[in-house]
């Protein structure tokens, strides 16, 4: 049965190639660029200079141009236009004329406002009735093309416009920094295309290289970067007395939030359809019967005892990691800011154990401050949890040398935030894959049904992607096939719900923890709930500090530590008075200062940082962007017409 679907499968994508081929191949174009390459170098005083060297085929055209939008906002001017064909290795320099033209005589060029307004550099090849292919290259300078803010300085250029009409079969550039930055993680780089078919990243600690394959006329390449102020000179005058770096990585994680779910959306076939659908229905039918009968047969596990509150730690050797895991039943990956808080927890457990000393004093200047200090590290690189020992490791790095036995908390958030996105994902993959291997480890989590979830998990998401692909199919069809294929795609559709639906059901039916699993589970819930709830409850008898000092370690790592320590102070209201610094110095910090506020929260707060920034320090392009609208094409002799009416 599973071969009978993919052969199906395949058949629908094969038939989708060839469907996008011949309509590619359909298309036939009096111009075509074989290679578009960019070689732009960035001046100190944040001027640019760009040289394009255009391969093209070109036929029944006289004059090819290209244009710029005109925006002071984003560059001053266009200067030193330069433009030549390369013969034979030799660079012919064609003659400039000074005054607009839409019909270009041959060898001659001009660089200069055109009658929209726009900046325009426009040349004459001389074939409006034969064909050729030809090189030229095209060189300018952009002033003030950087701009300069408070923390970084951008370039945010179009190199090729949505309006540019002429395809490419591949595009090339680079970018050349007029200084070295110390390391290439301090630059960073995005594209945007809407053809989602390029790469871009920071080859070198001055350069940044893009290729772009199949460029599709009405598209466009846009780069954008930042990087270090120090790279330039005082001489830069487009500055801003604001920072950039914010605004940036909401708009590109926007722009590729966006691109990726393009990615995801491709034209269906219809070729096949009333076999494929007739087919299709009659394998879901049989696969929906067969979920309902193990629907009803599974049995899921349940504690062995409902616990409303419970009053101790379930278990002593249990890491943060693993507490919140287990309280948020997961059975995937946990989100960025849950491991933000499973760190600063961690943290505060190696506090616990006397491997770190965690207190309050002032800095330099005389502002207090949080400091950790590195007590054991030996003690750390031998932990057993192996999430525990990731995080030290981590931790140990940010002291920057064995000399250094001390750091506050600010420069461990700006370490983070300065760490590579590559070494935070291993980072936050490390930490899931330890607590997780730990659970898996002490039976807690069921290792068959584990492989049953993901299994499972990865059937239902091929599932609901075929579902959108064929509403999305059946939207293309039903106005060429008619009411029939409305009919089918209804039933069919119906079918398709039924079945995902029932797929989910049955993966949350998976006994996904052992028994021993669910028990520990159900006393993690009470323990959160008693934290919580303490105050309200009858009891006065008082716990050891020691036990709320362990209590609070879960509570970061659950992010209730504020709330918890609200409670504790409702109920012992002496207990600011009667905390030793010396003997609880954890808890006193707690009481005493707003500790588990910005410690926790700037921890997890650097890590989802670290972890967003991730998207745009190089690898694909994205769609969206605005930074230049640059456009291109040709003049034709047949354009006279329109450029009469034009003058008109």
């Amino acid at each position: 049965m599973n071969k009978i679907k993919k052969i199906f499968l395949i058949l629908f994508f094969v038939l989708l190639f060839i469907l996008i081929a011949n309509k590619s191949n359909a298309s036939s174009s009096s111009l075509e660029l074989k290679y578009l390459n960019f070689y732009a170098e960035i001046l100190e005083n944040g001027d640019m200079e760009v040289t394009e060297r255009w391969d093209i085929y070109i036929r029944n055209t006289n004059t090819l141009f290209k244009t710029f939008k005109t925006d002071i906002n984003k560059y001053t001017d266009i200067t030193d236009v330069k433009v030549k064909e390369i013969v034979n290795g030799e660079r012919k320099e064609f003659n400039e004329i000074s005054r607009y033209m839409y019909h270009v005589n041959k060898d001659n060029y001009y660089g200069l406002i055109n009658d929209d307004g726009d900046f325009e550099i426009a040349w004459g090849v001389g074939l409006d009735n034969d064909s050729d292919r030809r090189v030229y290259e095209i060189s300018y300078k952009v002033e003030d093309a950087i701009g300069k803010y408070t923390d970084y300085s951008q370039l945010y250029w179009q190199f090729v416009g949505e309006n540019f009409e002429i395809d490419a079969k591949k595009i090339r550039g680079v970018i050349i920094l007029p200084n070295e930055a110390n390391n290439k993680e301090e630059i960073r780089v995005w594209g945007h295309t809407k053809g989602l078919n390029g790469e871009i990243y920071a080859t070198d600690n001055d350069k940044i290289e893009f290729t772009i394959d199949d460029f599709k006329a009405g598209t466009y390449v846009e780069i954008r970067t930042l990087f270090p102020n120090y790279i330039l000179n005082e001489e830069v005058k487009r500055e801003y007395n604001h920072e950039i770096l914010g605004t940036v990585l909401d708009e590109e994680e926007d722009w590729a939030n966006e691109a990726n779910r393009i990615r995801n959306i491709r034209n269906l076939l219809v070729v096949v359809y009333y076999i494929v659908i007739i087919i299709i229905s009659i394998l879901l039918i049989i696969n929906i019967i067969k979920k309902i009968k193990l629907i009803v047969t599974r049995k899921l596990r349940k504690p062995s005892q409902e616990i409303t509150y419970f009053r101790e730690i379930p278990r002593e050797d249990a890491s943060p990691g693993e507490a919140v895991y287990l309280l948020k039943k997961a059975k995937g990956n946990l989100q960025s800011n849950d491991i933000g808080k499973i760190f600063s927890a961690t943290i505060l457990n190696f506090s616990l154990k006397k491997l770190i000393e965690v207190e309050e004093k002032q800095n330099e200047k005389g502002k207090e401050e949080i400091y950790i200090k590195l007590k054991d590290k030996e003690g750390i690189l031998k932990l057993e949890n192996k999430d525990e020992k990731e995080i030290g490791a981590f931790l140990i790095s940010a002291f920057g040398g064995r000399e250094n036995t001390e750091i506050n908390v600010k420069k461990l958030e700006k370490f983070i935030k300065n760490s590579s996105p590559r070494r935070i994902l291993n980072l936050q993959e490390d930490i899931r894959n330890g607590f997780k291997g730990k659970l898996l480890e002490r039976k807690i989590i069921d290792e068959e049904g584990q492989d049953k979830y993901l299994k499972e998990t990865r059937k239902q998401i091929t599932s609901i992607y075929i579902c959108f692909m064929y509403v999305f199919l059946s939207i293309l069809v039903i106005e060429k096939i008619g009411s029939l294929a409305l009919i089918g795609s209804i039933i069919l559709g119906v079918i398709l719900f039924i079945r995902i639906i029932l797929s989910g059901i049955a993966i949350t039916r998976i006994n996904f923890y052992t028994q021993e699993g669910i028990d520990e589970i159900e006393k993690w819930k009470g323990l959160k709930k008693y934290m919580e709830e303490f105050s309200l409850l009858n009891e006065r008898e008082v716990p050891e500090i020691a036990i709320w000092e362990k209590f609070l370690v879960y509570a970061t790592a659950f992010g209730i530590a504020d709330k918890v320590l609200k409670q504790i102070k409702i109920v012992y209201p002496d207990i600011e008075n009667n905390i030793n610094v010396n003997t609880y110095p954890y808890m006193h910090l707690m009481i005493h200062t707003n500790f588990s506020r910005s410690f926790s929260s700037a921890i997890s707060s650097s890590m989802s940082s670290a972890y967003s920034s991730a998207s745009g320090r190089g690898g694909g392009f994205s769609g969206g962007g605005g930074g230049r609208s640059v456009a291109g094409g040709r003049r034709s002799a047949e354009d006279k017409t329109f450029a009469l009416m034009k003058e008109k």
